[in-house]
C-alpha cells in the first residue's frame, strides 16, 4: 500500500551538518520525494505537533529542542516520502527513539546521543502510523507545496488558496 511519512531532520542533524548523511540513508528506501523545505518551527507548531505528550514531564524540553533553543540552529528541513509502506521503511532506517537502544546502520544508533542532562538528540522525527502522518503533513506543508495528492482538498473562496480538508 502507498503511504505517506513526514521525516524532520531536528535541529541537532543541522546543526552536526548530517542533512546529506540521513537524506542518503533515506535514499535507500528508493521511496519518491514528494514535499520538501526548509523550516523553522515556532513555539506553536512545536506544540501542535508533539501535542499528544504534552502532560509528559520532559514536554517544555522538547519544544525547546524542536524550536532550536537548545542548539546554534533553529533550521530544519521537512521530507514527506511516498511509496509502499513509506512509515516502515521510513522508521526503520531512522531506528528507535533511544539513541543508545537504536541499531547501529540507523540514523538514530550512528548519529543519535543521549546528553548528560538525559535529552534525547535523536536527529529526526518519522511519522509513528498513517493517521499520525496525516496529521503532521497537514500540519507542515499546504497542498500546493506536496507533488502527488495524497489527501482530499479543497479551494476556499475567502482566501482563494488550496487548504487541507
Amino acid at each position: 500500500m502507498n503511504q505517506a511519512a513526514l521525516v524532520i531532520v531536528k535541529p541537532d542533524g543541522m546543526t552536526r551538518g548530517l542533512l546529506s548523511s540521513v537524506l542518503d540513508k533515506f535514499a535507500q528506501t528508493k521511496l519518491d520525494i514528494i514535499g520538501m523545505k526548509s523550516i523553522i518551527a515556532t513555539e506553536e507548531l512545536a506544540r501542535e505537533h508533539y501535542n499528544h505528550l504534552k502532560d509528559k514531564d520532559f514536554f517544555n524540553e522538547l519544544i525547546d529542542y524542536l524550536t532550536g533553543k537548545l542548539h546554534q540552529n533553529k533550521n530544519m528541513i521537512a521530507v514527506i516520502y511516498y511509496g509502499e509502506d513509506a512509515i516502515a521503511k521510513c522508521r526503520g532506517v531512522a531506528g528507535a527513539t533511544h539513541p543508545e537502544k537504536a541499531d547501529p546502520w540507523s540514523i538514530r544508533g550512528a548519529f543519535g546521543r543521549v546528553r548528560t542532562d538525559g535529552l534525547f538528540e535523536n536527529v529526526v522525527h518519522v511519522s509513528s502510523d498513517d493517521d499520525e502522518a496525516e496529521r503532521e503533513i497537514k500540519l507542515w506543508f499546504s497542498p500546493e507545496e506536496v507533488s502527488v495528492s495524497v489527501y482530499p482538498t479543497d479551494t476556499r473562496a475567502a482566501t482563494e488558496r488550496t487548504v487541507w480538508v
